[in-house]
């Protein structure tokens, strides 16, 4: 009778608990067969960026009370474990105490690394290779279509001076040292995957020291370059109504025979004048973030400034984090500086392609300085009519 009771009693605990194991997740069961550590299946959820709920570690960090006692060593699972104390430094409920003035000396976890290098490797680096293989075959297709832009009338062989050399210097300088820095920024960013298949991980830790040396010192040049460009031109760029006409008529690109007046630098120029200006001045300013992190960080401040005017929320992004470590100011930096550098490619490459095989004479403009007459009738008639009026009372 005795053994009877026992054996009901038995398959009555089973049941419970067999009915409880059918409430409980797949991940639950599993977790709780590892004593409540994660699973594999937590792990690569987190790694492909998703949401899980990690209340089952947050909280597992043991007694602190026990654990901060040396009489009572033993409290819940034997006091704290190092697991638990390390789980306890990455949620933030441990107590950080430094003896180092070192800056970010009391950060000992920043795990955000997880999700910069799914953003690198994945959505920076596929869309923005997307974006500058679209724009090869846009220009590809605009020239099959349209052919090169010649001139109309008949050559006079007189030349007429554009650029000075101080000007053409300066633009030499921007756009090779533009050109070393997009290279070695690209390498950077995908050379693990195209070059060492190729070549091995030992050459690709050669080239890739190369490119990160070239890259530092050759942006000192850029700046300085950016800033001269900027002295000499913006002037003959503030905008005009002559812009208008010029772009209502698409600037005579997709016409042949059609010249809207412009002056020394047309709306399309301006355009392009003023999208180096301020993408070269945010991309100089991310790199400056990169090579000084502790003494130049931009993304809190910026986030601080974006939250009181109300956008982020308004857009669903929520309230934007004002308090970011330097590890994390870099990974935004990094991703900013990717971002603008694969925009601003995708512009000079269109500006290189109208300023050599797009339209003819316009190369000379900044390879001897001196411009076809007809050439400078033809695309900018405005600013040939002053040279000639300057020429004309000079000469007087």
């Amino acid at each position: 009778m005795r053994k009877g009771l026992i054996l009901a009693l038995t398959c009555l605990v089973g049941l419970a608990i067999a009915g409880q194991a059918q409430d409980t997740t797949d991940a639950d069961q599993a977790r709780q067969a590892t004593g409540g550590a994660q699973t594999l299946d937590d792990i690569m959820a987190r790694q492909r960026g998703e949401k899980i709920d990690d209340a089952f570690r947050r909280k597992n960090i043991g007694n602190r009370d026990a654990a901060a006692d040396m009489n009572q060593q033993l409290g819940v699972l034997g006091g704290a474990s190092d697991a638990e104390l390390w789980r306890s430094l990455r949620y933030g409920s441990e107590d950080i105490v430094s003896s180092s003035r070192a800056p970010a000396a009391d950060i000992i976890i920043q795990d955000g690394g997880m999700n910069w290098q799914l953003m690198r490797a994945g959505p920076l680096r596929t869309y923005g290779l997307y974006l500058l293989g679209g724009m090869l075959v846009l220009l590809a297709a605009f020239y099959l279509i349209r052919g090169r832009i010649t001139i109309d009338g008949p050559k006079t062989g007189q030349r007429v001076l554009r650029f000075p050399p101080l000007e053409r210097f300066a633009h030499w300088v921007l756009a090779g040292s533009f050109i070393l820095l997009g290279v070695t920024g690209l390498i950077t960013l995908v050379g693990r995957v195209a070059f060492i298949p190729l070549f091995g991980h030992e050459a690709f830790s050669v080239v890739a020291i190369i490119c990160k040396w070239i890259h530092n010192n050759v942006s000192w040049a850029f700046m300085a370059a950016l800033i001269a460009v900027f002295i000499f031109w913006v002037v003959h760029n503030l905008p005009t109504r002559t812009d208008i006409v010029w772009l209502l008529k698409g600037g005579g690109l997709f016409k042949r025979g059609l010249h809207p007046p412009a002056r020394k630098f047309n709306a399309g120029q301006k355009i392009i004048f003023w999208s180096v200006i301020i993408l070269g001045a945010s991309i100089s300013a991310s790199g400056l973030s990169l090579l000084f992190p502790f003494e130049l960080p931009m993304f809190a401040a910026t986030f601080a400034k974006l939250n009181a005017t109300g956008i982020p929320e308004m857009i669903g992004l929520g309230v934007l984090p004002e308090t970011l470590a330097p590890h994390e100011e870099m990974q935004l930096a990094q991703i900013w500086h990717s971002i603008v550098g694969f925009v601003f490619m995708a512009l000079i490459i269109a500006h290189i392609y109208i300023g050599s095989v797009g339209m003819e004479g316009a190369f000379d403009a900044m390879g001897s300085g001196e411009v076809e007459e007809q050439w400078a009738k033809e695309h900018h008639s405005l600013w040939y009519e002053e040279v000639k009026a300057k020429s004309a009372s000079q000469t007087n």
